[in-house]
This record gives C-alpha cells, structure tokens and sequence, in this order.
C-alpha cells in the first residue's frame, strides 16, 4: 500500500484522537497533513507537533493567536475559521479526510473534500442526516467514495463485500440501548447530565453520547445506512444488543444473515477506513468466544425512547426534514447539557419543530443550509419556553 495523506476534521474530538492512534501504529503507511478543531488549540498543537503536520485551523478565530504562538517555533501552518479548513482540505496534498466534526458544522468542509474528489472516512452523521441526497450525488458525481467509520455502518460495509451482488432484503442496525435501557421511563424522565453521559460500551464525545441516550443517534444511523446503502427505509430495522459485539447485520432474501462482529473499539472501523480495501494489523483485544458466553437482542421502545421514532417518521416524510429534526437535536442536547431543559425535553422539542416548520419536498443546498439556521431559531424559542414553564 502507497502511503496515504491524512486530514482530519475534528482532530481532537474521540474519532479524531483514535484516528491518530491508528496513524501512530502505522506511521509507515500515513502521514498527518491538515488538522482542524473548533477550539481546543492547546491539545491540538501537541498533535501538530508530534505528526509533524502541515497545516492546522482553528474555527473559532478567538484562539488564533494562542495556537500561532504554540506553535511559532514550528514549520507547521496555523490558520482561523471555517472557511480555511474548506480550501485547505481540497489540497492536492491529501488524499483521504477523516469527517468527524460533530454537528452540522461538520458539513460544509466535508463537501469541500467531496468536491476535490477526496476519499471520505466519514464520522459525521449530520453530513447525511441534514443533506443525504444532495451529499451522494455530489459523491458520485465527483468520484469521491465515502467510507463509512461509524462502526455500525463499517459493519454493514464489511458485510456487503461478502454478499457478492445478490440482493439484500433488509439492515439489521444494532444499537447498545445506551445507560437508560432498563429503567423505567418515570425514572428517565428524571434523568441528569451525568447519568445520561455515563455510556455503557463506548467512549464518546457529549454530543453523541446523550443522542445514544435518548436513541436518536441510532435514529441518526437509520438515514445514514439509507442514503449510504441505497436502501428503503421500511427495509431498516434497528435491534437493541446490549452487549455490542455484533455491530451490524445484513439480511438475504432467503433469510440468511451475515454479521460482523468485533470488541467496541472505534479504530477497528477507523483503521479500515484508512487503508482499504487493505486490512492492518491492529493492537487491539481481540474476541474470545469462549469468554463471552451468551448476548442477547431486543426490540426497541419507542414509549421511552421516542427520538428514535422521531427519526423514522423524519426519513418517511423526507425533504427537508430531517434537517429540522437534525437543527433542533442539536439545539435541544446543548441545552440539556446546561440543564436547561429535562431528558423528555429534547424529544418534545424536536417533535414539536418538525410539525411546525415548513415543509420542502427537494430542497437545495441553499435551502438546506437555511432550515438548518431557521430550525435552530425555532427550537432555542421553544426551549426557551420549557424554560419560563420550569
């Protein structure tokens, strides 16, 4: 394999960091090329220094200065706002951009790499969610494969290599049921911050850890493996496994199921991203069956846990819906995690904006870029409103 040139959008986020883990076990095989993060520049001058990077952005242009001086005795670039991550990230320097900007940030440098061409390790769920048709034809368009690094999508990846062309009936989705999966809904509806961020399986940033909670990341996945995988909503299912062993299936026509299984460990899919269609040597823990002893699926609750729900209904009505449920998931968590609002906040929020806000059967990219701000708006005045009734 030729050495590949990294960059990665969200450096010192989870994915970001456990991508560079990846790059550390096989400094032979990648190079760091371009760093970007939205404000913590102190952790992300130690990873300029250490893979010798060329450029990095900070997006919030506050703490340029702090980074430049960081790194003034240095050859690598700094740069401020979004605007340079865009135009950097098209570098013919690059050839793979690791996307995991959380929220719909994550979305307009993305498609700044699509449109270079770049291959795309995508992490960022928002990319699909808020513009999934308009993202793939840019894709296919410009001859940019997108790999998928969320481990459920990886999964269904990897199962596909298998399936040699026959059709598939349907996507099995796992989802881990997060840290409220057996409790009582009277009891989730007390939940705290700190509850819901204490995740059962997986490391993650805050963001996604209370959308595991509430199941709307899962629901976040669903359109994800629709535009990803071409495939009909109505023919995605979503299976609670509590253990998170087997990361996703796929079903044939005469009912056979393939699996893809592994320990939770976020540079497995990561790692694959980067060096397809090759698979590298990992150190990482390895499954033992014989200690694993049994694991078990369930069904979802959609009683307690209606954002997953929510997402469905979203992908059936389509348009720009799913962006608004997107602008207002990402406006009612922030504010939960400011305990402004409870845990069922988040949903009634979202519920509430998709039923109100105004429907766009094919919307272009403009229009997508303008629900999104508009549906942001009308969730921060709705939260507002929980506010004055607490």
């Amino acid at each position: 394999m030729e050495k590949r040139r990294i960059a990665i959008l969200g450096s010192t986020g989870s994915i970001g960091k456990q991508t560079l883990d990846v790059v550390r076990e096989h400094r032979d095989l990648f190079d760091v090329e371009l760093l970007v993060c939205r404000s913590n520049w102190e952790l992300m001058a130690e990873q300029a220094r250490e893979f010798d990077v060329n450029a990095v952005v900070i997006s919030d242009k506050s703490h340029y200065r702090s980074l430049q001086d960081a790194l003034e005795d240095s050859d690598t670039k700094v740069f401020a706002g979004m605007d340079s991550a865009c135009d950097l990230v098209a570098g013919d320097n690059i050839d793979v951009v690791v996307a995991s900007i959380a929220g719909f940030s994550g979305l307009e440098p993305t498609l700044s790499a699509i449109r270079a061409g770049k291959v795309i390790a995508l992490a960022n769920k928002e990319t699909l969610v808020a513009a999934g048709a308009i993202v793939m034809d840019l894709a296919e368009r410009m001859g940019a494969p997108i790999l998928p690094v969320d481990s459920e999508h990886s999964a269904i990846f990897q199962c596909l290599l298998s399936a040699q062309g026959n059709k598939i009936e349907k996507i099995h989705l796992t989802a881990s049921g997060g840290p409220f999966r057996t409790w009582e809904k009277s009891r989730i509806e007390t939940a705290t911050k700190a509850m819901a961020l204490k995740h059962p399986n997986w490391d993650m940033g805050a963001k996604i850890t209370i959308d595991s909670a509430t199941m709307m990341n899962k629901g976040f996945e669903v359109i994800e493996a629709r535009w990803l995988f071409d495939m009909p909503v109505e023919r995605i299912n979503v299976v609670v496994h509590p253990e998170s062993i087997i990361h996703s299936m796929i079903e044939f026509e005469d009912g056979a199921v393939i699996a893809q299984m592994a320990n939770p460990d976020m540079r497995e899919p990561i790692q694959l991203a980067l060096g397809f269609p090759e698979r590298l040597p990992l150190a990482n823990e390895k499954l033992d069956f014989a200690k694993l002893g049994s694991i078990s699926f369930f069904s979802p609750d959609l009683d307690k846990f209606p954002a997953l729900g929510l997402a469905f209904k979203a992908m059936e009505r389509g348009g720009n819906i799913p962006c608004v449920m997107d602008a207002a998931n990402e406006a009612a968590v922030a504010a939960y995690l400011r305990d402004r609002i409870p845990f069922y906040g988040i949903s009634d929020v979202i519920g509430e904006c998709m039923e109100r806000f105004s429907f766009i059967e094919k919307p272009t990219l403009e229009d997508i870029f303008s629900t999104n701000e508009e549906a942001y708006s009308m969730a921060e005045s709705l939260i507002s409103s929980i506010e004055r009734r607490s």
